[in-house]
């Protein structure tokens, strides 16, 4: 069947179900008021007995419910408060935090594959491309870039720049060929 028909074919279904919906709705709205109200179910014994002892136990228990208690309401009215905002004073008093350090990224991505492109970076932190990087370089040559060196170079702390060598290791791929592969099956 082409699309058109089909769209078609969804067309009048919608519009069939739609007239089917709104078919009558005064009539089915007014018989649905009219109806009596469901009534709420009933107590369990055990919570009717609890209810009715602790009525007969405090008799004026209800009475105090629904009297008005005229102490209660002069000391409401008593209460008064008042709210202004606080001096300027208080306000310079404030000490604003210091401004992170910030270092220039050591390695940028050009295509910003990440969704972020990274202008400055706090010490202490370092960005996804760079953490790459120094795991790559250790693994290539790890006397050369020892865990201090790069520390000192990204501004990293050297004991989790020494947890990060030791429990992030960077993917190794290997290729093997079929004809490898069946030379070291024999």
């Amino acid at each position: 069947m082409p699309r058109a028909r089909l769209r078609a074919l969804a067309d009048m279904g919608g519009n069939l179900v739609r007239a089917v919906k709104n078919f009558n709705v005064e009539s089915r709205a007014h018989r649905l008021i009219a109806k009596e109200k469901p009534s709420a179910a009933p107590m369990h014994p055990g919570t009717k007995e609890a209810a009715q002892a602790a009525l007969s136990n405090h008799p004026d228990f209800q009475d105090k419910i629904y009297k008005k208690d005229d102490q209660l309401l002069s000391r409401l009215k008593d209460v008064y408060v008042d709210s202004t905002d606080p001096s300027p004073q208080v306000k310079a008093d404030i000490s604003l935090p210091m401004e992170e350090d910030l270092r220039l990224p050591k390695h940028m991505m050009r295509n910003e594959s990440f969704g972020i492109a990274l202008d400055h970076i706090p010490k202490g932190k370092i960005s996804i491309v760079e953490a790459l990087t120094i795991l790559n370089n250790y693994k290539k040559s790890p006397e050369t870039w020892a865990a201090e060196k790069i520390a000192g170079e990204y501004s990293l702390d050297v004991k989790e720049t020494k947890a990060m060598l030791n429990f992030f290791i960077p993917f190794d791929i290997k290729v093997v060929s079929k004809e490898k592969a069946k030379i070291d099956e024999k």
